[in-house]
């Protein structure tokens, strides 16, 4: 075996190997990281309907009703979007 043909080789082992890794580091994330996901979507829901609710109350002058009820749409968005999540990370 000549010495080119072992670099290229050693070349494409070494980028299988990395690869290798690479996959096997996205299939595990971290807890902190997977917690903060969750907690960020739970979050998210929730600001974005509330911050919606308002918006239509101040246009239709009806506080605090469409607040409230845009609140408790984004909690349950927010709680689905977690259900959602974790069921995929069980996977």
């Amino acid at each position: 075996m000549s010495k080119d043909q072992f670099k290229t080789r050693l070349e494409i082992a070494k980028k299988k190997a990395l690869r290798r890794d690479l996959n096997n580091k996205k299939q595990t994330p971290s807890p902190i990281g997977s917690a903060f996901k969750l907690s960020t979507e739970l979050v998210s829901a929730v600001a974005v309907g509330t911050i919606i609710g308002f918006i239509l109350d101040k246009t239709f002058d009806t506080k605090p009703w469409l607040i409230l009820i845009f609140f408790f749409v984004g909690v349950i968005a927010g709680i689905t979007n977690v259900i959602k999540s974790a069921k995929k990370m069980q996977k």
